[in-house]
């Protein structure tokens, strides 16, 4: 039962590292979204490619505000949040009891 309790607590590490990276990269969009960047700088491209699918769902339930903010990297922080204090320590919950 060791094997499993091992996966499930490399799961939860890689998945506590993803989430992190995700932050990070969700918050260095939002900042370089202030200094209008170009949109054929291949850091740009890849910030945008990468924070997208994350942000679009947000972006769908949440509109713009009336002065052009979009806030729905505030609201994916949050999940991101979220998951990182409910779903990791779950996780590891549920490997130390099967070790």
């Amino acid at each position: 039962m060791f094997v499993v309790s091992n996966l499930i607590s490399a799961l939860a590490m890689m998945l506590s590292y993803i989430l992190t990276i995700a932050s990070w990269l969700i918050i260095i969009r939002a900042l370089i979204s202030w200094v209008n960047p170009d949109p054929y700088n291949p850091i740009v491209q890849f910030l945008y490619k990468t924070t997208e699918p994350l942000l679009a769902p947000f972006r769908r339930v949440i509109p713009m505000w009336r002065m052009g903010l979009d806030i729905s990297p505030i609201f994916a922080l949050l999940a991101i949040w979220f998951l990182k204090l409910f779903l990791v320590p779950t996780l590891y919950g549920i490997a130390m009891r099967l070790a």
